[in-house]
C-alpha cells in the first residue's frame, strides 16, 4: 500500500497533485492551515498545520500515525509576492513560510524517513531560486535556499546510507491564487498540468525537475547570463 502526505493541499498545485495521487490508488493523507477546503478530496486523513507554527511537526507525526506509515512527502506550502518597494512585512512573512516553515517540515519528514529507513521527499521550489529577482527578492532568495536545503539532505542522507529520495519541482508561473492581482504574468501554467507533470517526476524518481519545457529553456539561459549583466535587466 502506498501513502502519501501532502501539505499544502488546500489550493492550486497541491490539490491537484492530491486529486491524482488518490486517483491512481494511493492512500492519501491531506494537511493545510485551512482545513475545510480539505473535505471534498477523497483522502484517507485530514489534518490542519500551518507550517509557520511551532507545533507543525508534531501536527505531521500524528497524521502519520492515522495514515500507519508514509513513503511519500509531498510539499506544496508557500507564499511569494512582488515587493518592489521591500515592504519589511512582505520580507519576513516570505522569510518564516518559505524558510523556517520550509525547514522545519522537510526536516520532519527527513527524520521520520531516517528512522523508517527509506522514503521519498518531493517539494515544490520554483524557477525563481535560479536567479535573484529584483521584484521578489525574499521569494528569490528562499527558493533558491529550498534548492540548495534539498540538495544538501540528498547527500547527507546518501553519505549516512540512508534510502531517501528527493525530488525537487521548480514551476514557473501557475495560474493559482498566489499570482492573483492585477499584474499580467507570462507563460501561465495550469496547476493541472503541473500536478501532472509532478507525479511523472516522483513516478520516475527525477532528482530535479523545471516544469515545463519554456522553463526549462529560460533558466538555461539565466543561467549563463553573467552578474555584471544580469544586474542590468528589467524585470
Amino acid at each position: 500500500m502506498k501513502r502519501a502526505i501532502v501539505i499544502g493541499a488546500s489550493s492550486g498545485i497541491g490539490r491537484e497533485v492530491a486529486k491524482l495521487l488518490v486517483g491512481e490508488g494511493w492512500t492519501v493523507g491531506v494537511a493545510a492551515r485551512r482545513i475545510e477546503r480539505l473535505q471534498d478530496l477523497g483522502a484517507f486523513s485530514i489534518e490542519q498545520i500551518d507550517v509557520t507554527q511551532e507545533d507543525a511537526p508534531e501536527r505531521l507525526r500524528h497524521l502519520i500515525n492515522n495514515m500507519g506509515g508514509m513513503d511519500l512527502f509531498f510539499y506544496a506550502s508557500g507564499i511569494g509576492k512582488q515587493n518592489r518597494e521591500l515592504k519589511e512585512n512582505i520580507e519576513l512573512a516570505t522569510l518564516q513560510t518559505n524558510g523556517v516553515g520550509f525547514t522545519r517540515m522537510i526536516g520532519e519528514a527527513y527524520r521520520y524517513f531516517a528512522e523508517k529507513g527509506e522514503g521519498h521527499i518531493a517539494a515544490i521550489t520554483s524557477i525563481a531560486g535560479t536567479k535573484g529577482l529584483g521584484p521578489a527578492p525574499s521569494y528569490s532568495a528562499t527558493k533558491a535556499m529550498q534548492n540548495v536545503y534539498l540538495q544538501a539532505l540528498e547527500q547527507q542522507a546518501r553519505q549516512r546510507h540512508l534510502r531517501i529520495l528527493f525530488t525537487d519541482i521548480r514551476p514557473g508561473f501557475v495560474d493559482t491564487a498566489l499570482l492573483a492581482g492585477d499584474f499580467k504574468y507570462p507563460m501561465l501554467l495550469k496547476p493541472e498540468q503541473v500536478a501532472r507533470e509532478i507525479v511523472y517526476a516522483i513516478r520516475h524518481k527525477k532528482h530535479i525537475r523545471v516544469i515545463d519545457w519554456k522553463y526549462r529553456l529560460l533558466t538555461a539561459f539565466w543561467r549563463r547570463i553573467p552578474r555584471c549583466i544580469w544586474r542590468r535587466f528589467k524585470l
